[in-house]
């Protein structure tokens, strides 16, 4: 990437902009992450959005924003929502999951701020218009043994808290990687920490936990019971490798359709936030390579609920 020596920084910045990455890109995009930035890796959780910053049609930085993590106690609270607030709105906040600066930073030091900047003002639109719902709050993770954090500073963002080692696996679960980063979390909207932790959402927000779930109310000795219940039921279910018994399978359904859940894909989706002493009461079978408990799917659902229900009617 060439520039020219005499350009003043200022003149530089003044010509930077920010887009959405469009599909035909991602394969180029991705492979600048996973050659340039220091995580080497493209991969992202959940719902996503990939910008680039250019200048003169030249690609000067690359950000990403995702999912946020499950469970942060300094965010938690920073915002100071309840669990089930927490598990409702969560949705509301979004992690700047990568940030790449691809010239020599001494050369233009507030670029990163810059493209963030305009990054920033633009995320909750796009969010919306891509995802169906605004932003409330960012947050990122800065590795201080490598990155000072200037450019979140100087974007508004809070320094809150060490994290405790630990980095997302996959959707649901993590491993610890053993280097520790400072959480930085920004409001894009005033005082919308204090909506986040509200009783009720103002109704613009409202309608966007009407169908979230929150976590399960239900503690694993209140739940035993109603095991004992549908395990009375047979399983006409057969074959080799039946991973979830029957009971598991409608006690998660049970107490799914008590938190709100509809359908088989809801029914998956909030049993993945049982705990796992919720799981085990529940009846789920400790998996045979990890000792883990695991929810059904909504195929499991389905296969489990179709004897039961009969055939669809012609």
């Amino acid at each position: 990437m060439i520039f020219d020596p005499g350009q003043r920084e200022t003149d530089v910045l003044d010509r930077v902009t920010v887009r959405l990455v469009q599909e035909a890109e991602r394969p180029e995009f991705d492979r600048c992450l996973e050659t340039e930035h220091y995580l080497a890796s493209s991969a992202l959780v959940g719902e996503t959005l990939r910008y680039v910053a250019e200048l003169d049609g030249q690609w000067v930085a690359l950000l990403t924003f995702s999912a946020p993590a499950l469970h942060l106690k300094a965010r938690e609270q920073w915002i100071g929502w309840t669990p089930r607030q927490r598990a409702r709105r969560l949705g509301l906040v979004v992690n700047n999951s990568r940030l790449l600066v691809r010239p020599e930073r001494h050369r233009f030091p507030n670029l990163a701020s810059r493209v963030l900047g305009l990054c920033l003002r633009r995320l909750s639109a796009d969010w919306q218009e891509r995802w169906g719902h605004p932003v409330l709050v960012v947050e990122s993770f800065v590795d201080e043994s490598q990155y000072r954090g200037t450019c979140y500073k100087a974007c508004g963002f809070e320094a809150v808290g060490a994290t405790a080692g630990f980095g997302r696996a996959s959707r649901e679960f993590y491993h610890a990687h053993g280097v520790p980063k400072q959480l930085y979390l920004r409001a894009l909207r005033p005082r919308a920490r204090n909506r986040l932790r509200q009783a009720r959402l103002p109704e613009e927000l409202a309608v966007y936990e009407a169908e979230v779930t929150g976590p399960c109310p239900f503690r694993a000795p209140a739940l035993e019971s109603l095991l004992d219940r549908l395990g009375a039921l047979p399983d006409p279910r057969r074959g080799h490798g039946l991973r979830h018994r029957q009971r598991f399978v409608l006690a998660c359904a049970a107490v799914s359709t008590l938190m709100g859940a509809c359908g088989y894909r809801a029914f998956e989706n909030t049993s993945k936030k049982f705990t796992q002493r919720q799981l085990k009461a529940l009846g789920s079978q400790p998996d045979e390579e990890d000792g883990r408990y695991y929810p059904p799917s909504d195929s499991t659902f389905q296969r489990s609920f179709q004897p039961i229900l009969g055939p669809k009617p012609s």
